[in-house]
């Protein structure tokens, strides 16, 4: 097993001083407002008049009642009536550049590394095809005593053994499992600690290096 501080992370990811941090905040802040609003489902939905069942008859007859005309019981005005400029099904989501993108992520990354808090392991002691969930959580705590921890994953493929290490992981209930591609800002600002598991630096570094762009 080994531990963040014994290999070097690359400065391109996690070299960012704190002065250059701070500078970024918009950029992170813009970028994590972003992810939050695409989450949004937008299928609220309210009904028009012309969407409210009823009302085809008219309330009472035109002249001699003493109240205003009225052509249906489902105008906005009226109990049960459709309802004017309401909510109706959109997409929240907002337009951030991928530049803003590795900017952020990069910084988020960069805040966990300056405090200590991203580190790397070889795997989580779990042997075999079997999953073992007592065993992963007792390596996990020999690396990080930290409240919430994202741990990132290469994709197993057809390894039963990496298989056995995220069916593992899955189940504590301190740990965020991501596969590595699946890597963003917000999740790794809302965690105490970053953990790369096996190849998943190696991973990182070949999907996000500047050669393969």
């Amino acid at each position: 097993m080994v531990q963040g501080k014994e290999k070097s992370l690359p400065k391109e990811f996690f070299g960012q001083t704190s002065e250059e941090i701070e500078k970024h905040i918009p950029a992170i802040h813009q970028v994590v407002l972003g992810q939050l609003a695409a989450a949004r489902q937008g299928t609220h939905k309210v009904k028009t008049r012309s969407e409210v069942s009823g009302g085809g008859k008219k309330p009472f007859r035109q002249k001699g009642t003493g109240r205003a005309r009225q052509g249906s019981t489902r105008a906005p005005h009226m109990i049960g009536g459709g309802t004017v400029h309401g909510p109706v099904p959109r997409s929240y989501s907002q337009r951030i550049s991928k530049n803003m993108k590795k900017l952020a992520l990069k910084s988020a990354l960069s805040d966990r590394a300056n405090a200590g808090r991203v580190f790397i392991v070889d795997d989580f002691g779990v042997a075999g095809d079997k999953p073992s969930t007592k065993v992963a959580l007792a390596a996990l705590k020999g690396i990080t005593d930290a409240k919430s921890v994202l741990i990132l994953v290469s994709r197993p493929g057809d390894n039963v053994s990496d298989i056995a290490t995220i069916k593992s992981l899955r189940n504590i209930d301190s740990v965020q499992l991501l596969y590595v591609d699946q890597i963003n800002t917000y999740d790794v600002l809302l965690n105490d600690a970053v953990i790369f598991a096996g190849s998943a630096l190696d991973d990182f570094i070949a999907n996000n290096s500047k050669e393969n762009k």
